[in-house]
């Protein structure tokens, strides 16, 4: 039974310069019928980045979009292009590498999501590997992983799903990371369907100004 029945289908679109490990998740719901979505497109500005690979082992369109020697909004409004001709209605950052421009995130006001690998506002603003290193280092009892709207601000969006799990004495930067992406792929699920069922309103109306 497809418990994801009474909500509509949203039709997704992925921007990811890295591996794409969360998208992973994201289709494996969709394909077991836990998530009413279908990805639509993915973009990278990485040719050789495996989150197009992956895409085309699903058959979903996978573009490439150089950023090299374009202004940032003349980048952003490439992909937007791309976006749109796919009839994206909500679009995910998974390990996407590029600060996104002030025009393209009025744009997409309140349909822009990203994930950070910790419990922000914690560590806002580092990226990937740092910021295990700097759990560890402060100590933190725990960490986790944040799904925020994107706005022109770095990592200060509305947040709207937080998982958390416990640092252990042994963890390392990679075991670390390890169990945080085992979270990430849920916290985005479980996003998507808070967009799906109109329960996040409140937070791109309120928050996103």
């Amino acid at each position: 039974m497809n418990i994801q029945s009474h909500l509509k289908p949203v039709k997704l679109g992925v921007l990811g310069s890295t591996r794409g490990t969360d998208l992973q998740a994201i289709l494996e719901a969709v394909k077991d019928g836990r998530l009413n979505a279908s990805v639509e497109i993915v973009i990278s500005n990485r040719e050789k980045a495996f989150i197009l690979e992956r895409a085309r082992r699903h058959n979903i369109p996978a573009v490439f979009v150089s950023h090299r020697g374009k202004s940032r909004e003349e980048f952003d409004a490439e992909m937007t292009t791309e976006l749109k001709k796919k009839g994206v209605e909500l679009v995910l950052l998974i390990g996407f590498m590029r600060i996104l421009s002030a025009r393209f995130c009025e744009d997409w006001k309140g349909r822009v999501m990203n994930v950070h690998p910790s419990l922000l506002p914690k560590y806002a603003g580092g990226m990937d590997t740092n910021v295990h290193e700097e759990v560890l280092k402060n100590g933190d009892p725990e960490t986790g992983c944040t799904i925020h709207f994107v706005t022109a601000e770095v990592d200060a969006g509305p947040i709207i799903v937080q998982k958390k799990c416990p640092v252990a004495s042994n963890d390392t930067p990679e075991t670390l990371k390890a169990k945080v992406q085992q979270l990430e792929g849920e916290a985005f699920i479980e996003a998507i369907r808070k967009f799906q069922a109109g329960n996040l309103n409140h937070l791109s109306t309120d928050q996103l100004d």
